[in-house]
């Protein structure tokens, strides 16, 4: 059960890692498209606040990917030195804290885009964006990372009640230095 889980958590982050690829692609383009008219004394104007924008966007939507593929550093000292349950506490701890601290910041992003909603906030740039048309998708990556971090905790929890410490040491343990580079 867990497993299907976390492998249709993988499926769907997998999915929406292309889209939030694809999104960057775009910006590059208009980005460079930018610089060449620059070249001739034009301008799309814009492409400074629109990339940051992109960034803000694709970063919270990046991160649940990133944890169900172990991307996150992690410092593991002395969980390198531990063996089964030992680095079982260390990922549970780490995972816990994880969840706690983006469950935080997708609670304290709500009062962002709803100030944003009611006041009908616009950034104070030239393209006047409406602040919502950004601020809503990043708080619903933030929201999506909090709810993947979740699950895999839950996951994890259920693998190592069974006793599976290899696989829960693959769902949420670190990748080593040659993993990571392979």
């Amino acid at each position: 059960m867990e497993q299907t889980v976390l492998d249709t958590l993988r499926s769907w982050n997998r999915n929406i890692a292309i889209v939030t690829g694809l999104i960057l692609f775009a910006c590059v383009v208009i980005v460079l498209a930018d610089i060449v008219l620059r070249r001739f004394g034009a301008s799309l104007g814009g492409t400074d606040e629109i990339s940051g924008y992109v960034m803000a966007i694709v970063t919270s939507w990046g991160m649940g990917f990133t944890l169900l593929e172990l991307g996150h550093v992690r410092i593991d000292i002395i969980r390198g030195r531990c063996t089964g349950l030992g680095r079982a506490v260390f990922d549970l701890f780490s995972l816990t804290v994880l969840a706690g601290t983006i469950t935080l910041i997708a609670v304290q992003s709500w009062p962002v885009l709803a100030r944003s909603l009611t006041n009908g906030s616009r950034a104070n740039t030239p393209l006047e964006t409406p602040l919502a048309w950004v601020q809503t998708p990043w708080f619903a990556g933030w929201v999506w990372f909090a709810l993947m971090a979740w699950l895999t905790l839950l996951a994890a929890i259920v693998m190592l009640a069974k006793g599976e410490f290899d696989r829960a040491d693959a769902v949420i343990g670190t990748q080593s230095e040659t993993e990571a580079a392979t």
